[in-house]
């Protein structure tokens, strides 16, 4: 499994909804619950109607197609990264997972 740093700061927000979104981004991840609309999106991309924001992320992508049967890549980088005292937020896509951590 190969690793690569993905070369941009990134926020996570929470917004009021989605229409600043620019979704002709490079990066734009969207996930929305019943009880609130979150983004995570380039920094110099924030929209203007957040709610709440946290920058500082560096985001590390798993290189290749993961198969859904495979079990635990997720929980090892994580463990690794808590054992050296490192907190994440990892984002998925259908074919790729994200780790981003602070800066």
């Amino acid at each position: 499994m190969e690793i690569r740093k993905v070369h941009q700061e990134f926020s996570v927000c929470q917004v009021e909804d989605y229409s600043f979104v620019n979704l002709g981004s490079e990066y734009s991840f969207i996930g929305k619950t019943d009880e609130e609309k979150s983004l995570v999106c380039i920094t110099n991309e924030v929209p203007p109607n957040v709610i709440q924001r946290e920058d500082g992320w560096k985001a590390f992508r798993i290189q290749g197609v993961l198969d859904f049967l495979l079990i635990g890549v997720l929980s090892k980088i994580a463990s690794n990264l808590a054992d050296n005292d490192v907190s994440i937020f990892a984002v998925s896509t259908y074919n790729t997972n994200y780790i981003t951590v602070k800066l």
